[in-house]
Formats: structure tokens, C-alpha cells, sequence
């Protein structure tokens, strides 16, 4: 589907393979930086056609104390097979494509349960926001973007819970992975000094990948079935198969439904044994078998750029006090709150003081001091509002996907950033890289934990 919500957690369901990173400014945690995002979104269980006609169903698997219809799985298959037509990939057999589908859907509810049982919740207006961007992002309007899901037979109610849902596994892994993930300054340095070791600097590489899983604790056996598993993908690459096809057929990570493709990454949001064999690749290289804690892996380097390029920019030294929406308060109340905040400031209250008192985030201690904020930092809500600001200035109550801003500018430079924006970038990679294997092993915890009953008749 297209029109998507920007940022899905599928990505990494699979293996610990880093999604695009999580910026902030001048290394703390900021409240207006931009959440992590996947680079392409796995499509989750999708909608119910808003006019068709509902077939007789059955129970195909129970997950925990919850079904899954054989209804759900051909809507999963439906959109699915879409997307792959779209971006040209041939889909695998059908016990193997439904058996992948079938996964997706199993790990997605016990996601979900676990969200639900430890208090994660997403409210109404929370998802409107969320639809409201995603609509302004492909420069639509809201009504476009209904009629859009009627093209696609998707009803809007149900398009609502699919967001719903991404927005609450974000949530989960924000608040059991990303809080927890720590990157050390020694990190930062013996990262760049393995950069400026390399002959070309740091580069990018544009990749596709094949991953064929080994469960948790599993037998020599198991181990071996599944090694000759990638060794027969590897080997039908070999022969001139396209390994765009042989991903979709063979590969157990949820990117196998476009070929494999993880777009541009850095060698720090990359496994190990994935960088080290691309030092010695060229464009249209295929890898052979290579072993991780979570399987056996095949990865083609499509591309590959540099990125020693000097960075010069408008920096911003920007302040800001937050009051969130989350389970506990409500949009109505956090907006009640905003405007008194703002209304004792416009009266002669100090916007520091009041920053130390209320806002709801890291900075607050500092009377709300973001530091000096680069373009691209924030989220684009707190973005642009900062950027239409007068130093000095007040603004209105600005509202962002963590909750309701008041933001001052102290002021503005342009400056050349090249070495800081360097270590930020290498923050940010390795942040990601540590995030998306935690929260892989998170999600292998929660699946394996999870009570699955196949039904006999099923596939």
C-alpha cells in the first residue's frame, strides 16, 4: 500500500538489522527529533474491503487466547502480492508465501498483546494526527486519501486500526528498547577512527539480502537444515537466478516481499560480518554464506557512494517546554496546560523557570535548552514552527507526534559542522544498529513466549 505510516517496526522483526537512525541534538534525548523509521515498511495485517462480501471463515492458528481467520491471511496475501508486483518481485510458492504471511500475522499479535497487557495504548486523536501527516506527506488531502483507500478496497475504519497498531508497537519499542539503548563517546571514536583507517573514507552501500533464521537454542540438525537452505539460495543465484526472486521465495526477514532490498546503510548500522566482507565487494557482488547469532545470511551489493562531503549549515539554538500526550494525559488536558504555561510567560514568567518546572522531557533541567539544532533534527511540526520564529520570539503552542511545544529561539549562525555532524551521524548509526538487535531479540522473546496453535487443516 502506499500510503503508509511512515516508520513501521517489521523491518527488524527478523534480525538485528538496523533501521535508519533516530537523531537528536547535540546528543541528548530530544522530544522534537525525529522518531526512527524503517526504510520500507512490511505491510501488517491490512483492511477488510469496505463492500465486499464476507466469506465463510475459519480459525487458521490462536495466539495465545486470540484467532487468526483464514480471512485475515488471504488480506494479508492480497496486499502483498500488490506490492510485489509493483516493485516486480516474484512471489514464492504458496505454502512457502503463506507460511512467511502466516509468521507476520503471529508476530504481530503477540506484539500487540504484549503492548496491551503492559499498558501501551493509542487514543483517537492520536491516529487522526498520524493519518492527517501521512496525507500531508503525499500531498494529499485527507478526502484524497479516503478515496485512495476505496481504490484499493480498503475501508477507513480499518486502515485506522492498522495504523493504530503500527503507531502502538512503535510506542512498545520506544519504551523497551530505544529508552535503554546507551552509545558511549569511546563508541563514537573507535568508530571514526575505523572510518578514517579505510581508504575511502566512510561510504554507503545499497544492499539486498537474503536471511534464513535459526531459532533460539536449536538443535545441530536444525542448524545444518537450515545452512543448506541458504546454501541452495545461494546456489540458484549462482546459476543466474535473479536474487530479487530467490529472496522473496527463500529469505525469512519481512524485507523478502521486496526482494531483500535494505536500501542505504552505513557500515555502522550493519552487522559485522556483513561489513566485513563488503570492504572487499564490488557493484553486482554477491557474498556467500555468512553466519550470524540469528541465522545465515546472503547479501549483493547493488551500490555503493561516499559521503566525505563538508557540511555547512543554519544552526538554531532553540528552547522548548513539553507537555506530552500519552495514556496518562490527554490531548484536551495537555493543551489546557500549554496555554497556561504560555499565558504566565506573556505575563513576565520566565520561559527557563518555567521550562525547569514543566516540561515533560531531558532538557527541562536546563530551562529547556536544546542546544544548537541542525535542519533535519526535529520532527518537521517543530521544524517548521522554529524556523518561522524571530529570535526572542514566543510561539503558539505548536503540536508534534510527542505532545504540545512552546518554543523560543536564543539564536541563529550558519557553520561548518563537518567533524560534529560526523560523530552525530556515527551516534545516530550505531544508536540504530544497537536498537534494531535489541528489539529483534525483544520480538523473538515475545514470539517465543507466545502460545501458538496451528489448527490441523491448515497449511
Amino acid at each position: 500500500m502506499l500510503l503508509r505510516l511512515a516508520g513501521t517496526f517489521l523491518i527488524a522483526l527478523a534480525l538485528a538489522l538496523p533501521a535508519l537512525a533516530q537523531p537528536t541534538s547535540s546528543g541528548i534525548e530530544v522530544p522534537g527529533a525525529r522518531p526512527a523509521t524503517a526504510p520500507r515498511p512490511a505491510p501488517v495485517a491490512t483492511a477488510r474491503p469496505a463492500t465486499a462480501v464476507v466469506p465463510l471463515d475459519r480459525v487458521i492458528a490462536v495466539v495465545n487466547d486470540e484467532a487468526l481467520t483464514q480471512y485475515e491471511l488471504a488480506e494479508q496475501k492480497r496486499i502483498v502480492l500488490a506490492q510485489m508486483e509493483a516493485s516486480h518481485v516474484k512471489p514464492p510458492p504458496t505454502d512457502i508465501f503463506d507460511s512467511q504471511l502466516l509468521e507476520r500475522l503471529i508476530i504481530d499479535r503477540a506484539l500487540q498483546q504484549f503492548a496491551k497487557d503492559n499498558g501501551v495504548r493509542v487514543d483517537d486523536t492520536v491516529v487522526e494526527r498520524t493519518i492527517l501527516r501521512i496525507a500531508q506527506e503525499n500531498k494529499i488531502t485527507p478526502e484524497e486519501l479516503k478515496r485512495a483507500l476505496d481504490r484499493e478496497k480498503v475501508s477507513y475504519a480499518k486502515y485506522r486500526e492498522d495504523i493504530r497498531r503500527e503507531i502502538t508497537v512503535q510506542r512498545l519499542r520506544e519504551r523497551e528498547v530505544d529508552s535503554k539503548v546507551q552509545v558511549s563517546e569511546a563508541e563514537v571514536d573507535n568508530y571514526l577512527a575505523t572510518i578514517d583507517a579505510q581508504a575511502g573514507g566512510e561510504t554507503e552501500y545499497q544492499l539486498l539480502h537474503i536471511m534464513v533464521g535459526v531459532p533460539d537454542q536449536a538443535a545441530p540438525e536444525q542448524v545444518e537444515a537450515r545452512k543448506r537452505r541458504a546454501d541452495e539460495a545461494l546456489s540458484l543465484i549462482r546459476s543466474g537466478r535473479d536474487f530479487r526472486e530467490i529472496a522473496a521465495q527463500y529469505s525469512d526477514s519481512q524485507d523478502a516481499s521486496s526482494g531483500g532490498d535494505l536500501g542505504w546503510r552505513t557500515p555502522a548500522r550493519l552487522p559485522m560480518v556483513f561489513v566485513t566482507v563488503l570492504k572487499d565487494m564490488k557493484k553486482g557482488d554477491v557474498s556467500a554464506v555468512l553466519r550470524s547469532p540469528g541465522g545465515f545470511h546472503i547479501v549483493k551489493l547493488t551500490d555503493s557512494r561516499s559521503r566525505n562531503q563538508p557540511t555547512i549549515v543554519e544552526q538554531t539554538h532553540v528552547r522548548h517546554i513539553l507537555v506530552r500526550v500519552n495514556e496518562t494525559t490527554s490531548e484536551s488536558e495537555a493543551k489546557a496546560k500549554i496555554d497556561r504555561i504560555r499565558e504566565r510567560i506573556q505575563q513576565g514568567a520566565s520561559f527557563v523557570d518555567q521550562a525547569r518546572v514543566n516540561s515533560e522531557d531531558a532538557s527541562s533541567t536546563k530551562g529547556g535548552d536544546l542546544g544548537w539544532v541542525n535542519p533535519g533534527d526535529t520532527v518537521p511540526e517543530f521544524e517548521q514552527a522554529m524556523g518561522k520564529l524571530k529570535v526572542d520570539e514566543l510561539s503558539t503552542p505548536v503540536r508534534s507526534p510527542f505532545g504540545w511545544h512552546l518554543i523560543v529561539v536564543d539564536e541563529r549562525r550558519t557553520q561548518d559542522v563537518t567533524q560534529e555532524r560526523r560523530r552525530e551521524v556515527a551516534r545516530q548509526a550505531i544508536r540504530a544498529r544497537k536498537s534494531d538487535e535489541q528489539f529483534a531479540e525483544f520480538t523473538r522473546q515475545v514470539r517465543d513466549k507466545a502460545y501458538v496453535e496451528y489448527k490441523s487443516d491448515d497449511k
